[in-house]
């Protein structure tokens, strides 16, 4: 016999509150649609943060978990996993890297992303180059070393004393990033959309005068597509819309549409800084999460997600704009392809609750701004409804004004 929401709820008391959960319980999930515990359907412009790409219960993800789960679903990363190799070669056929490390989530990526960056340093004989520049409103994860690269004091408070070796700088101030860049830097790392900051991308012209100082102060570039990636920008890497080609390349998020998955590329001549027992994990890479992601990656190739992402995107900034773009309260909508914000002058996070009572589910980014992640399958009648339901949402909150 399923709980109801109330009942799960009240049975909860067991679990950390390390989130501020709505007060329901998903059961059930099926292309962009989830079910709660009550019977409840909701349109999923989520996506479980990015995660679920392809939606839920996606067929072809659903049966390879399945076989794999028959078959052999871990053996360690002291032999050869074949399913690993084919992912590896997939990743490196679709971007401007040579070599991949699989990992567990993004945080685990942005670990090794770090310590990837320090090592080269080292490997290259310069031991005093540790430091790691990153953006303000920046959020690279919630380990020790991630944390301490995600400039938000937010979700640093209380974790002190934080890792030395990283420095912040504003986004667009080449200047201040520039007078950053002395003899102690190895790396830069950034996001081209900076997600949990609000859905904010970062200057084209800025990503490109980084990208140049960095090759002039022999200091290499990391970029961060943990939340960006996967085709959700409408490109496969957001990078690609930058003219840029970064040193290291964080992946996560949607790669396994759900199976936990992290990934770290690189150019060759900076992955050979890793050598036997300079970095590992125990999990990273085994065959379920493997088959998972290969599963996913096939779809998204197949199908060219990357371009619907974009077609849909634009799809969805046009009808919010046409819905919304006179609302007293809206102060911008930004973004890429399908992965926008709706940014508020206040009342955020009342709009998510009320949409969540009207059946849409979104989140909050950066205080003010509505994130809009639905899977990169969406069609045009859902965002049309996903669009009336945020206007109602808005009217509930705000009224007619």
């Amino acid at each position: 016999m399923t709980l109801s929401n109330e009942e799960v709820v009240a049975d909860s008391g067991a679990l950390m509150h390390t989130y501020s959960r709505w007060p329901v319980a998903m059961v059930r999930g099926e292309g962009v649609w989830l079910w709660d515990a009550d019977g409840n359907q909701y349109l999923d412009f989520a996506a479980g943060i990015a995660v679920a790409i392809l939606g839920h219960s996606h067929p072809a993800v659903a049966e390879a978990i399945a076989d794999q789960a028959r078959t052999l679903l871990h053996c360690s990363n002291l032999f050869y996993i074949p399913q690993q190799v084919e992912l590896a070669n997939w990743l490196v056929k679709h971007s401007a890297m040579d070599q991949v490390f699989f990992c567990n989530s993004g945080a685990e990526a942005s670990e090794a992303a770090i310590k990837l960056a320090r090592r080269w340093a080292y490997h290259n004989g310069m031991p005093e180059r540790s430091t790691v520049i990153t953006l303000e409103h920046s959020f690279h994860g919630r380990t020790l070393g991630a944390l301490t690269a995600t400039a938000q004091p937010k979700y640093q408070e209380g974790f002190g004393p934080l890792l030395g070796g990283v420095r912040h700088v504003p986004v667009g101030d080449v200047k201040a990033l520039e007078e950053a860049l002395d003899g102690t830097v190895c790396a830069v790392m950034m996001e081209m959309v900076q997600g949990e900051g609000g859905v904010m991308p970062v200057p084209t012209d800025y990503v490109q005068e980084v990208r140049a100082l960095c090759d002039r102060r022999n200091v290499l570039l990391v970029i961060d597509e943990v939340q960006t990636g996967m085709g959700r920008t409408g490109t496969f890497f957001a990078y690609e819309q930058f003219g840029v080609e970064p040193d290291i390349c964080t992946l996560a998020k949607g790669l396994a549409n759900g199976v936990p998955v992290g990934a770290v590329l690189a150019k060759r001549r900076v992955a050979e800084a890793f050598v036997p027992g300079s970095h590992g994990s125990t999990f990273g890479g085994n065959p379920l999460a493997m088959r998972a992601a290969l599963a996913t990656v096939e779809v998204v190739e197949k199908e060219r997600l990357w371009e619907k992402a974009a077609r849909r995107g634009a799809y969805l900034r046009g009808r919010l704009a046409n819905a919304l773009g006179n609302h007293p309260h809206l102060r911008e909508i930004r973004g890429m392809g399908l992965m926008l914000g709706v940014v508020l002058d206040e009342g955020a996070s009342q709009v998510a609750e009320a949409c969540l009572k009207r059946g849409l589910l979104v989140t909050v980014a950066g205080g003010t701004t509505i994130r809009l992640l639905p899977p990169l399958i969406v069609e045009e009648p859902e965002i049309d409804m996903a669009v009336e339901r945020l206007t109602a949402a808005l009217d509930d909150v705000f009224g007619r004004e």
